[in-house]
């Protein structure tokens, strides 16, 4: 009997570490057709630290990634990584990110205040790290000042919208805040919490056309529950199609607030062979 305990229990340790297989197919050529980069949300995987974050992209096949400011560093360091890390952190990091192949192109959501040396720090991060947008929430009254400093650093902005009652959480507030404004300063189209608001995503994407920088990607169920993507009430082959009819060239990012653990990589997995197939049939037609 004692050795069959042993024999069930070493079973049970075998199957808690082999892992299934979540890299999912990903037709790069489509996507480059399009012009869109698919991204990741390092908020996804929130209960990692950066770095393990960064093993999951690579295991995923997922080349890019948006961090935001509340991450744990690593394994072996409970600091959070942002726009106050230490030189040191951040060359750490950026050595973990040529180890992985995932490149980091946005961080967000971060404030930007119209005191014009505290939001420079954010700016300054960006530029070390190499990113091309800084995703925010900023105070009408610091948009003079952003809109200076991402035209000074060459780095956009990009608007996000939390559900309702949050400031940008309709897409009219967002043009108001963009109007006058340099290129520089769009949305990012956050489509489930669009959703979430009990707007239609599609049309929010019409409103804000020749404006929109970057996505954050969710699909939501009626409880308003993050499911995997073409499940949900999004409408998200309306959004991608949309997307596609405007001819803009962002960055997605995989953005899924529900589940942990090897279900939640594999609900990632999922969502993204459903847009892949989704680009792969959007692409065909299309100008190179």
């Amino acid at each position: 009997m004692k050795r069959m305990i042993v024999a069930a229990l070493l079973l049970l340790a075998l199957g808690a570490d082999s892992k299934p297989d979540a890299k999912p197919a990903l037709d790069q050529a489509s996507f480059d057709k399009l012009g869109w980069h698919l991204s990741c949300q390092a908020y996804t995987f929130r209960k990692l630290s950066l770095f393990e974050t960064l093993d999951v992209l690579k295991r995923l096949g997922v080349h890019y990634v948006e961090l935001y400011p509340g991450q744990t560093f690593s394994p072996d360091n409970a600091e959070k990584f942002n726009h106050s890390s230490t030189p040191a952190m951040v060359e750490q990091f950026l050595a973990k990110c040529k180890e992985t192949n995932v490149t980091p192109v946005a961080y967000g959501v971060v404030d930007l205040p119209k005191e014009e040396a505290e939001s420079r720090k954010v700016f300054d991060f960006a530029k070390k790290i190499g990113l091309q947008t800084i995703t925010s929430e900023p105070h009408p009254d610091a948009l003079e000042i952003v809109d200076k400093l991402a035209n000074e650093y060459q780095i956009n902005v990009a608007i996000h919208n939390h559900p309702k009652p949050s400031r940008y959480w309709d897409p009219e507030t967002v043009l108001k805040a963009v109007q006058g404004r340099s290129e520089r300063i769009g949305a990012c189209a956050d489509i489930g919490h669009w959703a979430r608001s009990e707007l239609v995503p599609a049309e929010c994407l019409k409103k804000l056309e020749g404006h929109v920088i970057s996505f954050h990607l969710k699909d939501i169920d009626e409880k308003k529950e993050d499911v995997i993507w073409g499940n949900g009430k999004v409408g998200f082959a309306d959004v991608l199609a949309e997307a596609k009819r405007q001819g803009i060239h962002p960055i997605m990012s995989i953005e899924y607030e529900r589940t942990e653990g090897e279900e939640l990589i594999n609900n990632v997995a999922k969502s993204i062979e459903y847009l892949n197939a989704q680009v792969i049939q959007l692409a065909k037609g299309s100008e190179k």
